[in-house]
C-alpha cells in the first residue's frame, strides 16, 4: 500500500500509487534474501562453469566430467548457503544439477580452443 492510501489522503492518489503498491509487493514476495540468492547463484555458474570447463579439457572423458560437475556445482552452493546460514536443500541441489548440467553442455557442445601460433611458410 502506498503511504498516500495508507494516509488515507485520497486527493493524492493516482497511477502511480499502483506501481508503488506492485513495487511494494513484489519485494514483500521476493523477501530480503533474494538478491543474495540471485547474485551469488549468478557468481556461482559463472565460476563453475569456468572451473568444469577446464577439468574437461583436462580429462576428455564425460563420466568423469558429469561427477566433477556435480560435485563443484554442489561445493559452490554450499558454499553460499553456509555464507548465508540457510537455504542448504534449496541451494545445493539446484546448484548439484547445474553443476551436471554444465559438465554435459561442456563435454557435448564445447570446441577445443583456436590453435595460436605462426603458420609454416613456403
Amino acid at each position: 500500500m502506498s503511504p498516500e492510501q495508507k494516509a488515507g489522503a485520497s486527493a493524492g492518489v493516482d497511477p502511480r500509487t499502483d506501481v508503488y503498491s506492485l513495487g511494494a509487493l513484489l519485494q514483500w514476495m521476493a523477501g530480503p534474501d533474494a538478491l543474495g540468492i540471485v547474485f551469488g547463484s549468478t557468481i556461482k555458474g559463472l565460476l563453475a562453469g569456468a572451473i568444469i570447463g577446464l577439468f574437461a579439457r583436462k580429462v576428455s572423458s564425460l563420466p568423469w566430467t558429469l561427477a566433477f560437475g556435480t560435485f563443484i556445482g554442489a561445493l559452490l552452493a554450499f558454499g553460499i548457503a553456509l555464507s548465508m546460514g540457510k537455504y542448504y536443500l534449496e541451494l545445493v541441489l539446484p546448484g548439484s544439477l547445474v553443476g551436471l548440467l554444465t559438465g554435459y553442455a561442456t563435454v557435448r557442445y564445447g570446441r577445443a580452443p583456436a590453435q595460436q601460433g605462426l603458420s609454416v611458410g613456403r
